[in-house]
């Protein structure tokens, strides 16, 4: 991506200037085509929040549901204003010592740039919505969005800025993440380690040694999310080329095509070999590990390239869930630390394997593959650092985990006062009363709550 920033940047200006010309030339039609692909590929990247909306919430319990809803529609919104407010600025403005941009708040002096402002604005909420899902069933809506504020406006912009500028002194160095398997997905994974760190396990999930599963109450509905989220990812992707270039552009959705194929395929295999059937939850997570791992050189690696790092994905995510979940006991409800963290690691140093300019396997060295591991380990100082001393400072001030009582309750009633089911005609019926085998005091307040609300009084 950082090869065609500024060349675009360069080029928008002049697209005013013969946008009232009566023949066009052939280099600002160019441009307004590859502007134009661009919006698109923004767009798709838009709708990837309804694919993470739904992966959360139906891998969750369902007495969560809306307040998922609700966090991921205030991710979009409010990390877009605050990118705009001051990230775009600090992510792609002038260098401060290749560390920080120092200019261009507000899109001051950026009107020519708006299409990349769109186009950056989705993926720092992207990042943001990561931490979403790992967090979810016990952290305070307040406390999650002061994250997402200092997510999108600062902590991310930084990293941005170092590998997609010109002048980022890890672009200097040669680090290649052509599409943010760190920039995005470790970035944002890593905001939910030092999050759920803070936060705890959920109540119930650990007893001593053990683990226990606590189930989502909609597969299908996180199906459907994977499936947006591979639709957008195509745009997540294709779009980073910055061009509608006949070239690059079907390779790099070939390549997104085939390795979150192969993550599937992996998964699938590996589960049934380990556990003796197929697990649908981790092989749906399998298509998400190979589409991150194959982000940052998906305009880099061949097609068979892309489909071992597919496969190799699969079998990392799945046992990254293992040990995340047994062994260093990190309440993760979805699986985006592994997903995206583990994977977005493992992306980024399959850039130094297989890159057919730069990787090992191509008789290349390993020059390559230790300016990726110098990157990702710079990435994991500053994104940890940074996350754990904001929660740090805000949890002097208040917890940021709701309440025991509130989170046997369920988000949904405790912070928004409704649910995202209607539980009238599943519960409040006698025969629903018999055949669920609900308890007569559930049973017994939630008549009271019906019959005390305002169109129980009118009717």
């Amino acid at each position: 991506m950082k090869k065609k920033v500024l060349s675009m940047l360069t080029a928008s200006f002049f697209l005013s200037s013969v946008a009232f010309a009566e023949t066009p030339s052939a280099e600002s039609v160019q441009n307004s085509i590859d502007i134009t692909w661009v919006m698109i590929a923004a767009l798709l990247v838009f709708f990837m929040h309804a694919g993470f909306a739904m992966v959360e919430s139906g891998f969750t319990r369902s007495k969560n549901a809306l307040n998922i809803l609700m966090k991921n529609f205030l991710t979009i919104s409010l990390g877009s204003i605050l990118y705009f407010i001051v990230g775009y600025a600090l992510m792609f403005g002038s260098s401060g010592g290749g560390f920080i941009g120092t200019d261009g708040f507000m899109l001051s002096g950026q009107s020519d740039n708006i299409w990349f402002y769109v186009f950056q604005a989705v993926f720092a909420a992207t990042c943001a919505t990561i931490i979403s899902g790992a967090v979810a069933e016990r952290m305070k809506l307040g406390s999650y969005m002061l994250l997402t504020i200092v997510m999108t406006g600062f902590i991310y912009p930084v990293v941005g800025h170092w590998i997609w500028t010109e002048d980022g002194w890890l672009s200097q160095l040669g680090f290649s993440d052509f599409a943010g398997s760190t920039v995005v997905h470790l970035t944002g994974a890593l905001g939910a380690v030092a999050a759920v760190s803070f936060l705890g396990a959920r109540i119930g999930k650990y007893s001593g040694d053990k683990v226990n599963v606590i189930p989502g109450h909609n597969i299908p509905l996180g199906a459907l999310g994977v499936l947006i989220l591979w639709f957008g990812w195509f745009g997540f992707n294709g779009g980073s080329s910055l061009a509608a270039d006949p070239e690059s552009v079907p390779h790099i959705i070939a390549t997104t095509l085939l390795a979150g194929s192969a993550g599937v395929v992996s998964t699938a295999l590996y589960t049934q070999f380990r556990y003796k059937r197929i697990d649908a939850s981790l092989t749906l997570n399998g298509a998400l590990g190979g589409l991150v791992g194959i982000t940052a050189g998906c305009a880099e690696v061949s097609l068979a390239g892309a489909i071992i790092i597919g496969l190799i994905a699969g079998v990392i995510l799945t046992e990254a869930v293992q040990f995340i979940d047994r062994t260093i006991k990190l309440d993760d409800p979805v699986g985006a630390i592994a997903v995206h963290g583990v994977c977005g690691i493992w992306g980024t140093l399959a850039v130094g394997l297989f890159s057919t300019s730069s990787g090992l396997f191509y008789g290349n060295g390993f020059e390559q593959l230790g300016i990726q591991l110098i990157g990702i380990l710079a990435v994991i100082a500053w994104t940890l650092g940074t996350t754990s001393i904001f929660l740090l400072i805000l949890t002097r001030f208040s917890s940021i985990r709701v309440s025991r009582e509130e989170e046997i309750q369920g988000l949904d009633f405790a912070e928004h006062g409704s649910s995202a089911y209607e539980l009238r005609d599943t519960f409040l019926s006698d025969n629903a009363q018999t055949s669920v085998g609900i308890g007569n005091g559930l049973v017994e307040r939630l008549n009271n709550l019906n019959h005390s609300s305002p169109k129980a009084k009118e009717s």
